[in-house]
């Protein structure tokens, strides 16, 4: 029986500038929030905006009315995506810690859908939730020796 070798893979933290270019280059992540107590996932999309996440919550009832309306810094949510190959399990994943809370200004959502999601029109129930950033870490995975590179 011959051993099964998988390559050697390198693991690069990344500064929280790299980690923020990498997560605008993808339009999907997972938000995780608290729901009953409990944590809960949602896939979402997601734009960059004045160094704010941005998402478009498909299902408002379980994120959004969780954020306060004004004046308070916000519920704490994280975020995460990523671009990892299923082939080689070489890219990278960023993780964001930080305050949500809804985009309720009716020009501000405009602005967002219009620049943002044009492609994508808003669907009944979802809501522009602003995630603005406290904690970001990521990290790179590559191969061993070899220069980064991320993911297709």
């Amino acid at each position: 029986m011959t051993p099964h070798h998988e390559p050697s893979h390198r693991r690069v933290d990344l500064g929280q500038d790299e980690a923020l270019r990498l997560l605008g280059s993808v339009s999907l992540g997972r938000v995780v929030f608290t729901r009953q107590a409990l944590p809960a996932v949602r896939a979402v999309r997601h734009v960059l905006d004045s160094g704010d996440i941005v998402v478009l919550a498909h299902d408002a009832a379980a994120l959004a009315p969780r954020a306060p309306r004004s004046g308070d810094a916000g519920v704490i949510v994280a975020y995460e995506a990523d671009a990892i190959d299923p082939d080689t399990h070489l890219g990278w994943s960023v993780v964001v810690t930080g305050y949500a809370h809804l985009v309720n200004d009716p020009a501000e959502l405009g602005r967002l859908y219009g620049l943002s999601w044009p492609e994508a029109p808003m669907e009944g129930g979802e809501q522009a939730v602003r995630i603005h950033p406290e904690l970001v870490t990521g990290v790179l995975v590559t191969e061993s020796g070899g220069a980064p590179r991320a993911a297709r």
